[in-house]
């Protein structure tokens, strides 16, 4: 962390000059606005509680990066320490190459869109989109009036500009939210679980928009959600936090297909992946996977790590998707418990031997009244982890 107690009021000030006056230098650099925190850590109650430990990511300009995870896993805090409404306790926050480690909130050129949509309600919408210029720049008013105007068409607003937040309605008091972000033009927008307080219809509408939003502004976004759907639906790049720690960084197809982790895979997707505890026992042929319920054969792939764990268990991991149903053959038998429908698709919630499974399949392809199902298992879509949830292969 970079030492600023020492330094004072004066150093910081003076490094916000050179902020600003190194702009346009910083701009056309390789890196552009790119936000990188490196080692981060953040503790409360004089370090007793870790917040969030060695947090190491990278933000490209332009790019839309979400912070997933449970409750209190640290998604949060990064933000605010990358906000400056937290200093961390060690590591490194820069912006287009510029240390920003110990500036103040305002001098970060970074936007904050809180989960409370926080309007003033006795402001018009012009004046709660305006208001941020007239605190924080000495801009003329006719570039001001410029900023609003354009905000407000982006977002679909212009015909809104004399009412009061009371008069509209939720999806557009976000919007009205986001365009007092939008109107400084900052390096990176800031988002802590903007959409939770709006139904569900209208989240899904607020995902594209902000989506396309930030595609034409090509502006970097930080966006916090516990929500791995919307996660998935927004991300161009999505970091996975648990207990304070980053476990995978990566695209939203690396996530789902390839976790680290045993964490990761339960976390993403749903339904959630049949996690299913195996012996691993060695056969004629290779390795097998003993559960309760089944023998499942070892891929040649996964034969090639188990020698070291022979004996051992291990956790096996399939999506849903790859359970195939049939009602006459399968590798095994489950007991059907509840069919629940899922648009075009059906969730298959099933148990064999006291272990509970998932699959999904076509709509209304197994039938409600259905008692017991043959399932069959695409090995080759597997994963195997060990028992503390590290990947093997």
């Amino acid at each position: 962390m970079k030492q600023t107690e020492d330094t004072g009021s004066e150093t910081r000030t003076e490094r916000s000059d050179e902020s600003q006056s190194d702009q346009n230098a910083v701009g056309a650099s390789a890196s552009g606005n790119r936000i990188r925190l490196d080692g981060v850590r953040k503790t409360f109650n004089e370090g007793s509680v870790v917040a969030c430990d060695d947090v190491n990511i990278e933000i490209d300009e332009g790019e839309f990066v979400v912070l997933v995870g449970p409750s209190g896993c640290g998604k949060t805090t990064t933000l605010r320490c990358i906000a400056g409404l937290e200093e961390p306790d060690r590591g490194d926050i820069t912006v287009g190459g510029e240390d920003i480690t110990g500036l103040k909130s305002k001098d970060r050129d970074l936007a904050f869109v809180f989960q409370s949509i926080a309007l003033f309600p006795h402001m018009s919408v012009r004046k709660n989109i305006r208001f941020g210029l007239d605190m924080n720049t000495d801009l003329s008013s006719e570039e001001k009036t410029r900023r609003v105007k354009e905000v407000a068409e982006t977002l679909g607003l212009s015909e809104t500009l004399d009412r009061k937040p009371s008069a509209l309605s939720g999806g557009q008091q976000q919007r009205v939210s986001l365009g007092r972000a939008m109107v400084m033009e900052p390096a990176g927008f800031l988002l802590d679980e903007p959409f939770s307080a709006l139904d569900a219809n209208l989240r899904d509408h607020m995902r594209v928009e902000v989506k396309k939003i930030q595609r034409e502004l090509n502006t970097a976004m930080i966006f916090v959600t516990h929500d791995q759907e919307e996660a998935m639906t927004l991300g161009d790049k999505i970091v996975v936090m648990d207990e304070g720690y980053v476990q995978q960084i990566g695209t939203p197809y690396e996530i789902y297909n390839e976790p680290n982790n045993k964490f990761v895979a339960g976390f993403i997707g749903s339904p959630s992946p049949n996690l299913i505890e195996c012996t691993v026992e060695r056969t004629a042929d290779g390795f097998e996977l003993v559960s309760d319920f089944a023998a499942i054969p070892a891929t040649e792939t996964q034969a090639d790590h188990l020698e070291q764990y022979a004996g051992e268990t291990v956790v096996y991991g399939i999506r849903p998707e790859y359970l195939d149903l049939e009602l006459d053959r399968g590798a095994f038998v489950a007991d059907l418990d509840v069919v629940e429908p899922l648009g075009d698709r059906d969730a298959v919630h099933l148990s064999a031997d006291g272990t509970d499974l998932s699959a999904v399949t076509p709509q209304g392809e197994i039938s409600r009244g259905t008692e017991r199902v043959h399932v069959t298992i695409q090995t080759e879509e597997s994963w195997l982890f060990e028992e503390d949830g590290t990947r093997i292969v």
